[in-house]
């Protein structure tokens, strides 16, 4: 199969393939709740869903940093050049 229509295809069923996703991750935390681990170093870890909610998190805090420095350090204003 030729990879333009592959990626054409799900392009196409965009909706389809995220309520997927959803149901898989939803489903992922689910399992991390119900199955207890064996292998925690910290008590934290043995808390159901504290790895999906600590990686939202993280990543979030990413992004604000991230934007945040970008704001401070980097965009100038459009007639930056022209002083």
């Amino acid at each position: 199969m030729d990879l333009g229509r592959l990626l054409q295809a799900m392009v196409e069923r965009g909706v389809l393939l995220r309520r997927i996703m959803y149901v898989v991750l939803a489903g992922l935390v689910i399992a991390d709740i119900v199955v207890p681990s064996k292998y925690d170093r910290f008590p934290w870890e043995s808390i159901g869903g504290f790895g999906a909610f600590y990686g939202f998190i993280s990543c979030v805090l990413i992004i604000v940093v991230s934007k945040a420095l970008g704001y401070l350090l980097l965009y100038r204003s459009e007639d930056y050049y022209d002083e």
